[in-house]
């Protein structure tokens, strides 16, 4: 009898997302999770490997485990420009 293997579902289960436009560069977010924020040369932060979206957004696929240090940078963001959401839609921040 063949053996049937059934693909992990990915942990990639939230969406980073970034409304870069509204950034104003203060740089907490990369002081506090540096894995994913980076600030660029003109001032305002990137999210590292993140996808440039319409309209200046950027957005990253996360796993779980990755949720609470970005929740924290949403957290500490002054401006409100860093949410997240299940990659099913329900926005968490």
């Amino acid at each position: 009898m063949d053996q049937i293997t059934v693909e992990p579902e990915s942990k990639k289960k939230f969406l980073l997302q970034h409304d870069r436009p509204n950034c104003i560069g203060c740089a907490a977010c990369a002081a506090v999770n540096g894995k994913h924020w980076e600030m660029n040369e003109d001032g305002k932060s990137d999210i590292i490997g993140g996808k440039n979206k319409e309209g200046g957004w950027q957005e990253l696929e996360i796993e779980e485990a990755d949720v609470e240090k970005n929740l924290e940078a949403a957290e500490t963001c002054p401006v409100n420009v860093i949410h997240l959401a299940e990659k099913e839609g329900k926005k968490v921040i």
